[in-house]
Protein backbone atom coordinates (compact mmCIF):
# COMPACT_ATOMS: atom_id res chain seq x y z
CA UNK A 1 0.00 0.00 0.00
CA UNK A 2 1.18 2.89 -0.90
CA UNK A 3 1.73 6.29 1.74
CA UNK A 4 -0.97 8.05 0.07
CA UNK A 5 -3.36 5.26 0.12
CA UNK A 6 -2.09 4.72 3.41
CA UNK A 7 -3.34 7.82 4.84
CA UNK A 8 -7.01 7.71 2.71
CA UNK A 9 -7.83 4.21 4.26
CA UNK A 10 -6.23 4.52 7.65
CA UNK A 11 -7.21 6.71 10.77
CA UNK A 12 -6.23 10.31 11.26
CA UNK A 13 -2.77 10.37 12.87
CA UNK A 14 -1.17 13.46 15.20
CA UNK A 15 0.56 14.61 11.94
CA UNK A 16 -1.95 14.47 9.94
CA UNK A 17 -4.29 16.47 12.31
CA UNK A 18 -1.45 19.26 12.66
CA UNK A 19 -0.65 19.36 8.95
CA UNK A 20 -4.12 20.12 8.41
CA UNK A 21 -4.30 22.19 11.90
CA UNK A 22 -1.40 24.40 10.07
CA UNK A 23 -3.67 25.05 7.43
CA UNK A 24 -6.61 25.86 9.21
CA UNK A 25 -4.36 28.49 10.85
CA UNK A 26 -3.54 29.71 7.32
CA UNK A 27 -6.90 29.70 6.46
CA UNK A 28 -8.14 31.95 9.61
CA UNK A 29 -5.15 34.61 8.76
CA UNK A 30 -6.78 34.83 4.95
CA UNK A 31 -9.86 35.50 6.98
CA UNK A 32 -8.35 38.33 8.66
CA UNK A 33 -6.59 39.49 5.27
CA UNK A 34 -9.95 39.12 3.41
CA UNK A 35 -11.79 41.33 6.05
CA UNK A 36 -9.31 44.12 6.77
CA UNK A 37 -10.31 46.41 3.93
CA UNK A 38 -14.57 46.00 4.75
CA UNK A 39 -14.13 46.45 8.36
CA UNK A 40 -12.20 49.54 7.91
CA UNK A 41 -14.12 50.91 5.46
CA UNK A 42 -16.22 52.85 7.47
CA UNK A 43 -13.20 54.37 8.76
CA UNK A 44 -11.46 54.74 5.95
CA UNK A 45 -14.83 56.80 4.09
CA UNK A 46 -15.05 59.29 6.63
CA UNK A 47 -11.05 59.65 6.65
CA UNK A 48 -11.04 60.53 2.94
CA UNK A 49 -14.79 61.54 2.61
CA UNK A 50 -15.26 58.83 -0.57
CA UNK A 51 -18.52 58.48 -1.68
CA UNK A 52 -20.35 54.84 -2.08
CA UNK A 53 -19.28 54.27 -5.91
CA UNK A 54 -15.88 54.98 -5.06
CA UNK A 55 -15.82 52.56 -2.13
CA UNK A 56 -17.05 50.08 -4.19
CA UNK A 57 -13.77 50.34 -6.54
CA UNK A 58 -12.11 49.44 -2.95
CA UNK A 59 -13.98 46.75 -2.08
CA UNK A 60 -13.26 45.12 -5.14
CA UNK A 61 -10.07 45.72 -5.21
CA UNK A 62 -8.92 42.50 -3.63
CA UNK A 63 -11.42 40.83 -5.12
CA UNK A 64 -10.35 41.37 -8.40
CA UNK A 65 -6.73 40.62 -7.37
CA UNK A 66 -7.68 37.39 -5.67
CA UNK A 67 -9.63 36.72 -8.95
CA UNK A 68 -6.45 36.74 -11.69
CA UNK A 69 -3.67 35.08 -8.43
CA UNK A 70 -6.42 32.20 -8.55
CA UNK A 71 -6.42 32.36 -12.84
CA UNK A 72 -3.11 32.92 -13.04
CA UNK A 73 -0.95 32.20 -9.93
CA UNK A 74 -2.22 29.19 -8.45
CA UNK A 75 -1.75 26.40 -11.77
CA UNK A 76 2.14 27.32 -10.72
CA UNK A 77 1.79 25.38 -7.86
CA UNK A 78 1.27 22.21 -10.35
CA UNK A 79 4.84 23.02 -11.44
CA UNK A 80 7.01 24.28 -8.25
CA UNK A 81 5.09 22.60 -5.76
CA UNK A 82 2.29 22.95 -3.45
CA UNK A 83 4.45 23.70 -0.08
CA UNK A 84 6.86 26.13 -2.33
CA UNK A 85 3.97 28.25 -3.90
CA UNK A 86 2.26 28.60 -0.26
CA UNK A 87 5.62 29.82 0.90
CA UNK A 88 5.74 32.23 -2.12
CA UNK A 89 2.06 34.01 -1.73
CA UNK A 90 2.66 34.11 2.45
CA UNK A 91 6.09 36.25 1.76
CA UNK A 92 4.22 38.42 -0.93
CA UNK A 93 1.08 39.16 1.56
CA UNK A 94 3.17 39.68 4.25
CA UNK A 95 4.69 42.40 2.60
CA UNK A 96 1.79 44.19 0.41
CA UNK A 97 -0.19 44.18 4.15
CA UNK A 98 2.35 46.04 5.80
CA UNK A 99 2.48 48.45 2.49
CA UNK A 100 -1.42 48.85 2.92
CA UNK A 101 -1.05 51.02 5.53
CA UNK A 102 1.27 53.36 3.87
CA UNK A 103 -1.04 54.16 0.99
CA UNK A 104 -1.69 57.99 0.95
CA UNK A 105 -4.66 58.28 -1.46
CA UNK A 106 -7.45 55.75 -2.94
CA UNK A 107 -6.03 54.45 -5.92
CA UNK A 108 -2.41 53.74 -4.16
CA UNK A 109 -4.94 51.37 -1.65
CA UNK A 110 -6.74 49.95 -4.90
CA UNK A 111 -3.38 49.07 -6.29
CA UNK A 112 -1.86 47.23 -3.42
CA UNK A 113 -5.15 46.09 -2.32
CA UNK A 114 -5.68 44.18 -5.49
CA UNK A 115 -1.56 43.29 -5.67
CA UNK A 116 -2.29 41.60 -1.89
CA UNK A 117 -5.69 40.04 -3.27
CA UNK A 118 -3.43 38.30 -6.07
CA UNK A 119 -1.53 36.27 -3.78
CA UNK A 120 -4.47 35.92 -1.27
CA UNK A 121 -6.61 34.07 -4.18
CA UNK A 122 -3.65 31.42 -5.09
CA UNK A 123 -2.56 30.17 -2.02
CA UNK A 124 -6.11 28.81 -1.10
CA UNK A 125 -6.57 26.43 -4.14
CA UNK A 126 -3.02 25.18 -2.55
CA UNK A 127 -4.52 24.62 0.78
CA UNK A 128 -7.54 22.90 -0.30
CA UNK A 129 -5.72 20.15 -2.25
CA UNK A 130 -3.17 19.57 0.97
CA UNK A 131 -6.04 19.51 3.30
CA UNK A 132 -7.50 17.18 1.45
CA UNK A 133 -4.64 15.01 0.46
CA UNK A 134 -3.78 14.67 4.09
CA UNK A 135 -7.04 13.38 5.45
CA UNK A 136 -8.21 10.21 5.70
CA UNK A 137 -11.45 9.32 3.27
CA UNK A 138 -13.94 8.66 6.01
CA UNK A 139 -13.23 12.10 7.94
CA UNK A 140 -12.10 13.96 4.65
CA UNK A 141 -15.54 15.84 4.63
CA UNK A 142 -15.72 17.21 8.46
CA UNK A 143 -11.59 18.05 7.66
CA UNK A 144 -12.71 20.36 5.04
CA UNK A 145 -15.35 21.35 6.96
CA UNK A 146 -13.22 22.52 9.64
CA UNK A 147 -10.89 24.18 7.22
CA UNK A 148 -13.26 26.21 5.98
CA UNK A 149 -14.34 27.21 9.19
CA UNK A 150 -11.05 28.82 9.23
CA UNK A 151 -11.78 31.54 7.05
CA UNK A 152 -14.32 32.87 8.75
CA UNK A 153 -13.60 32.24 11.86
CA UNK A 154 -10.47 34.76 11.26
CA UNK A 155 -12.74 37.21 10.08
CA UNK A 156 -14.70 36.87 13.09
CA UNK A 157 -11.64 37.29 15.35
CA UNK A 158 -10.22 39.90 13.28
CA UNK A 159 -13.50 42.02 13.99
CA UNK A 160 -12.15 41.58 17.69
CA UNK A 161 -9.30 42.82 17.17
CA UNK A 162 -9.87 45.58 14.60
CA UNK A 163 -12.47 47.26 16.66
CA UNK A 164 -10.24 48.90 19.34
CA UNK A 165 -7.00 49.16 16.82
CA UNK A 166 -9.71 51.47 14.68
CA UNK A 167 -10.40 53.31 17.48
CA UNK A 168 -7.06 53.90 19.22
CA UNK A 169 -4.51 54.09 16.02
CA UNK A 170 -6.69 54.75 12.81
CA UNK A 171 -7.17 52.52 9.62
CA UNK A 172 -3.80 51.43 9.30
CA UNK A 173 -3.17 49.58 11.97
CA UNK A 174 -5.15 46.50 11.20
CA UNK A 175 -2.81 46.21 7.87
CA UNK A 176 0.63 46.06 9.96
CA UNK A 177 -1.25 44.06 12.51
CA UNK A 178 -2.08 41.68 9.67
CA UNK A 179 1.41 41.70 8.41
CA UNK A 180 2.61 40.22 11.77
CA UNK A 181 0.48 37.87 11.90
CA UNK A 182 1.24 36.89 8.12
CA UNK A 183 5.47 36.48 8.80
CA UNK A 184 4.79 34.63 11.79
CA UNK A 185 2.65 31.83 9.92
CA UNK A 186 5.38 31.98 7.02
CA UNK A 187 7.92 30.83 9.71
CA UNK A 188 5.81 28.29 10.88
CA UNK A 189 5.28 26.91 7.12
CA UNK A 190 8.93 26.78 6.63
CA UNK A 191 9.36 24.43 9.02
CA UNK A 192 6.33 22.50 9.16
CA UNK A 193 4.30 22.30 6.34
CA UNK A 194 5.26 19.01 4.03
CA UNK A 195 4.83 18.74 0.18
CA UNK A 196 1.84 17.16 -1.53
CA UNK A 197 2.35 13.72 -2.00
CA UNK A 198 0.75 13.32 -5.21
CA UNK A 199 2.81 16.09 -6.44
CA UNK A 200 5.75 14.12 -5.54
CA UNK A 201 4.60 11.11 -7.19
CA UNK A 202 3.51 12.44 -10.49
CA UNK A 203 5.79 15.89 -10.93
CA UNK A 204 9.21 13.46 -9.71
CA UNK A 205 11.05 16.72 -8.64
CA UNK A 206 14.41 16.49 -7.52
CA UNK A 207 14.95 14.95 -4.08
CA UNK A 208 11.82 13.60 -4.66
CA UNK A 209 11.76 10.34 -3.08
CA UNK A 210 14.35 11.71 -0.31
CA UNK A 211 11.10 13.90 0.88
CA UNK A 212 8.55 11.28 0.19
CA UNK A 213 10.11 8.83 2.70
CA UNK A 214 10.67 12.37 5.35
CA UNK A 215 6.72 12.61 5.07
CA UNK A 216 6.35 8.88 5.31
CA UNK A 217 8.95 8.88 8.61
CA UNK A 218 7.05 11.88 10.14
CA UNK A 219 3.48 10.13 9.68
CA UNK A 220 4.61 6.89 10.83
CA UNK A 221 5.28 4.91 7.63
CA UNK A 222 8.36 3.01 6.18
CA UNK A 223 10.48 4.37 3.70
CA UNK A 224 10.27 3.07 0.44
CA UNK A 225 13.08 2.52 -2.09
CA UNK A 226 11.64 3.50 -5.24
CA UNK A 227 9.05 6.11 -5.50
CA UNK A 228 5.79 4.74 -6.34
CA UNK A 229 4.31 4.39 -9.90
CA UNK A 230 1.48 7.51 -10.58
CA UNK A 231 -2.19 5.85 -11.46
CA UNK A 232 -2.94 5.19 -14.94
CA UNK A 233 -5.89 7.71 -15.35
CA UNK A 234 -3.42 10.29 -14.06
CA UNK A 235 -0.84 9.45 -15.88
CA UNK A 236 -2.67 9.53 -19.17
CA UNK A 237 -2.96 13.09 -18.07
CA UNK A 238 0.44 14.11 -17.81
CA UNK A 239 1.30 15.49 -21.40
CA UNK A 240 -2.32 17.60 -21.82
CA UNK A 241 -2.58 18.86 -18.43
CA UNK A 242 -3.97 22.53 -19.47
CA UNK A 243 -7.57 24.32 -19.31
CA UNK A 244 -8.20 22.61 -22.39
CA UNK A 245 -8.63 19.31 -20.84
CA UNK A 246 -11.54 20.90 -18.10
CA UNK A 247 -13.31 22.00 -21.26
CA UNK A 248 -13.92 18.56 -22.69
CA UNK A 249 -16.23 15.66 -22.22
CA UNK A 250 -16.46 14.00 -19.45
CA UNK A 251 -14.92 16.83 -16.78
CA UNK A 252 -16.88 19.62 -19.24
CA UNK A 253 -20.38 19.58 -17.61
CA UNK A 254 -19.36 18.83 -14.03
CA UNK A 255 -17.00 22.35 -14.62
CA UNK A 256 -19.33 23.82 -15.67
CA UNK A 257 -22.01 23.74 -13.02
CA UNK A 258 -19.35 24.11 -10.23
CA UNK A 259 -17.84 27.64 -11.61
CA UNK A 260 -21.32 28.48 -12.49
CA UNK A 261 -22.55 27.42 -9.03
CA UNK A 262 -19.35 28.78 -6.97
CA UNK A 263 -19.50 32.20 -8.99
CA UNK A 264 -22.87 32.90 -8.05
CA UNK A 265 -22.52 31.88 -4.43
CA UNK A 266 -18.75 33.70 -4.14
CA UNK A 267 -20.89 37.16 -4.95
CA UNK A 268 -23.21 36.69 -2.49
CA UNK A 269 -20.55 35.70 0.22
CA UNK A 270 -18.86 39.06 -0.94
CA UNK A 271 -21.87 41.16 -1.23
CA UNK A 272 -22.66 40.97 2.66
CA UNK A 273 -19.19 40.62 3.47
CA UNK A 274 -18.16 43.68 2.18
CA UNK A 275 -21.52 45.86 2.45
CA UNK A 276 -22.97 44.68 5.68
CA UNK A 277 -20.26 46.88 7.90
CA UNK A 278 -20.98 49.74 5.72
CA UNK A 279 -24.60 49.83 5.21
CA UNK A 280 -25.60 49.41 9.01
CA UNK A 281 -22.99 51.94 9.96
CA UNK A 282 -24.58 54.28 7.77
CA UNK A 283 -28.41 53.40 8.73
CA UNK A 284 -27.19 53.89 12.49
CA UNK A 285 -24.52 56.52 12.02
CA UNK A 286 -22.45 53.97 14.40
CA UNK A 287 -20.11 52.78 12.58
CA UNK A 288 -18.83 49.60 15.27
CA UNK A 289 -22.22 48.71 15.25
CA UNK A 290 -21.81 47.65 11.51
CA UNK A 291 -18.63 46.32 12.31
CA UNK A 292 -20.47 44.12 15.26
CA UNK A 293 -23.08 42.85 12.76
CA UNK A 294 -20.48 41.82 10.16
CA UNK A 295 -18.51 40.30 12.15
CA UNK A 296 -22.21 37.85 13.34
CA UNK A 297 -21.62 36.64 9.28
CA UNK A 298 -17.92 35.53 10.19
CA UNK A 299 -19.40 33.41 13.62
CA UNK A 300 -21.99 31.83 11.79
CA UNK A 301 -19.64 31.04 8.68
CA UNK A 302 -17.19 29.03 11.56
CA UNK A 303 -20.79 27.27 12.24
CA UNK A 304 -21.96 26.82 9.08
CA UNK A 305 -18.77 25.28 7.63
CA UNK A 306 -18.78 23.18 10.79
CA UNK A 307 -22.10 22.23 10.02
CA UNK A 308 -21.22 21.27 6.48
CA UNK A 309 -18.88 18.60 7.26
CA UNK A 310 -21.26 17.35 9.81
CA UNK A 311 -23.65 17.07 7.45
CA UNK A 312 -21.38 15.23 5.41
CA UNK A 313 -21.42 12.05 7.27
CA UNK A 314 -24.87 11.48 6.89
CA UNK A 315 -25.16 12.84 3.05
CA UNK A 316 -23.20 13.46 -0.15
CA UNK A 317 -21.76 16.54 -0.07
CA UNK A 318 -23.22 18.34 -3.06
CA UNK A 319 -26.07 17.53 -1.33
CA UNK A 320 -25.17 19.42 1.64
CA UNK A 321 -24.34 22.07 -0.28
CA UNK A 322 -27.45 22.57 -1.99
CA UNK A 323 -28.99 22.51 1.35
CA UNK A 324 -27.02 25.82 2.59
CA UNK A 325 -27.35 27.53 -1.11
CA UNK A 326 -31.63 27.28 -0.66
CA UNK A 327 -31.50 28.52 3.00
CA UNK A 328 -28.96 31.22 1.93
CA UNK A 329 -31.92 32.43 -0.33
CA UNK A 330 -34.30 32.40 2.46
CA UNK A 331 -32.06 34.20 4.85
CA UNK A 332 -31.35 37.15 2.41
CA UNK A 333 -34.75 37.29 1.86
CA UNK A 334 -35.89 37.70 5.14
CA UNK A 335 -32.82 39.88 5.84
CA UNK A 336 -34.34 42.12 3.39
CA UNK A 337 -37.81 42.36 5.30
CA UNK A 338 -36.47 42.73 8.48
CA UNK A 339 -33.10 44.28 8.73
CA UNK A 340 -34.35 47.83 9.68
CA UNK A 341 -34.71 45.64 13.56
CA UNK A 342 -31.55 45.67 15.30
CA UNK A 343 -32.49 42.26 16.94
CA UNK A 344 -33.53 40.27 14.18
CA UNK A 345 -30.60 41.77 11.73
CA UNK A 346 -28.65 40.51 13.99
CA UNK A 347 -29.87 36.81 14.04
CA UNK A 348 -30.62 36.88 10.29
CA UNK A 349 -27.16 37.98 9.58
CA UNK A 350 -25.38 34.74 11.52
CA UNK A 351 -27.39 33.00 9.58
CA UNK A 352 -26.64 34.30 6.32
CA UNK A 353 -22.84 33.63 7.86
CA UNK A 354 -23.95 29.79 7.97
CA UNK A 355 -24.79 29.96 4.44
CA UNK A 356 -22.85 31.87 2.42
CA UNK A 357 -19.20 31.00 4.56
CA UNK A 358 -20.55 27.27 5.18
CA UNK A 359 -21.09 26.91 1.23
CA UNK A 360 -17.91 28.65 0.17
CA UNK A 361 -16.05 25.61 2.53
CA UNK A 362 -18.31 23.19 0.68
CA UNK A 363 -17.53 24.21 -2.57
CA UNK A 364 -13.70 23.85 -1.59
CA UNK A 365 -14.49 20.65 -0.46
CA UNK A 366 -16.20 19.09 -3.45
CA UNK A 367 -13.87 20.63 -5.92
CA UNK A 368 -10.38 18.12 -5.51
CA UNK A 369 -12.47 15.24 -5.98
CA UNK A 370 -13.60 16.61 -9.39
CA UNK A 371 -10.40 16.46 -10.69
CA UNK A 372 -7.52 14.11 -11.45
CA UNK A 373 -4.68 14.81 -10.03
CA UNK A 374 -2.87 16.56 -12.67
CA UNK A 375 -5.83 18.55 -13.17
CA UNK A 376 -6.20 19.22 -9.58
CA UNK A 377 -3.93 22.44 -8.99
CA UNK A 378 -5.29 24.09 -12.21
CA UNK A 379 -9.12 23.05 -12.13
CA UNK A 380 -9.64 24.27 -8.10
CA UNK A 381 -7.60 27.25 -9.01
CA UNK A 382 -9.34 28.16 -12.11
CA UNK A 383 -12.86 27.21 -10.55
CA UNK A 384 -11.76 30.10 -7.69
CA UNK A 385 -10.57 32.32 -10.22
CA UNK A 386 -13.67 32.46 -12.52
CA UNK A 387 -15.54 32.94 -9.39
CA UNK A 388 -13.95 35.79 -8.08
CA UNK A 389 -13.49 37.62 -11.24
CA UNK A 390 -17.23 37.37 -11.31
CA UNK A 391 -17.51 38.53 -7.93
CA UNK A 392 -15.72 41.34 -8.90
CA UNK A 393 -19.34 43.17 -9.66
CA UNK A 394 -21.01 42.51 -6.44
CA UNK A 395 -19.82 45.13 -4.35
CA UNK A 396 -18.91 47.41 -7.08
CA UNK A 397 -22.22 46.97 -8.83
CA UNK A 398 -23.96 47.30 -5.28
CA UNK A 399 -21.82 50.76 -4.84
CA UNK A 400 -23.81 51.90 -7.93
CA UNK A 401 -26.83 49.71 -6.96
CA UNK A 402 -27.36 52.02 -3.38
CA UNK A 403 -25.85 55.39 -5.46
CA UNK A 404 -28.69 55.53 -7.86
CA UNK A 405 -32.14 54.68 -6.77
CA UNK A 406 -31.76 51.11 -5.14
CA UNK A 407 -32.74 50.28 -1.39
CA UNK A 408 -30.16 47.66 0.86
CA UNK A 409 -33.11 45.60 1.17
CA UNK A 410 -33.36 45.65 -2.56
CA UNK A 411 -29.46 44.50 -3.18
CA UNK A 412 -30.15 42.02 -0.47
CA UNK A 413 -33.54 40.44 -2.11
CA UNK A 414 -31.04 40.52 -5.70
CA UNK A 415 -28.63 38.48 -3.74
CA UNK A 416 -30.83 36.05 -2.66
CA UNK A 417 -31.66 35.01 -5.92
CA UNK A 418 -28.15 35.01 -6.96
CA UNK A 419 -27.64 32.34 -4.15
CA UNK A 420 -31.05 30.32 -5.13
CA UNK A 421 -29.27 29.77 -8.62
CA UNK A 422 -25.99 29.12 -7.19
CA UNK A 423 -28.55 26.12 -5.60
CA UNK A 424 -29.51 25.13 -9.52
CA UNK A 425 -25.80 25.02 -10.65
CA UNK A 426 -24.92 22.72 -7.76
CA UNK A 427 -28.64 20.34 -8.70
CA UNK A 428 -26.90 20.14 -11.89
CA UNK A 429 -23.10 19.20 -10.93
CA UNK A 430 -24.98 16.53 -8.59
CA UNK A 431 -27.31 15.36 -11.86
CA UNK A 432 -23.80 14.56 -13.76
CA UNK A 433 -23.06 11.82 -11.25
CA UNK A 434 -26.27 10.57 -11.01
CA UNK A 435 -26.26 10.46 -15.29
CA UNK A 436 -22.84 8.91 -15.08
CA UNK A 437 -24.61 5.79 -12.97
CA UNK A 438 -27.12 5.32 -15.01
CA UNK A 439 -25.24 5.17 -17.96
CA UNK A 440 -22.36 2.85 -16.26
CA UNK A 441 -25.10 0.34 -15.03
CA UNK A 442 -26.44 0.26 -18.22
CA UNK A 443 -22.95 -0.37 -20.13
Amino acid sequence: MTLDESIKNGPMRPAQIWICLMCVLLAMIDGYEVVAMPFSMPTIARAWNLPNSQVGYLLSAGIFGMALGALFVSPLADKIGRRRHVLLCLAAITTLMAVSGLCASLWQLVAVRAAAGLFIGAMISSLNIIVSEYSSDRRRGLVMGLYGAGLPMGSALAGFAMAPMLKSFGWQAPFFFGSLLTGAMLLVVLFYLPESIEYLVHRRPKDALKTYNRIAARMGYAPVDVLPQARASSESLTKKSGVGELLQPPLLARTAFLWIGYALLISSFYFANTWTAKIISDATGDAYLGVRIAMLIQFGGVLGAVLYGLLTLWINGRLATILLLVLGGVAFTLYAQFSGVVSAAMMLAFVIGICANGGVAAFYAISPTIYPTVLRGTGVGLMIGFGRGVAILAPLLTGYMLSSYWTPFDAYRFFAIVMALSAVATVGLHMTYRNSRISAAKA
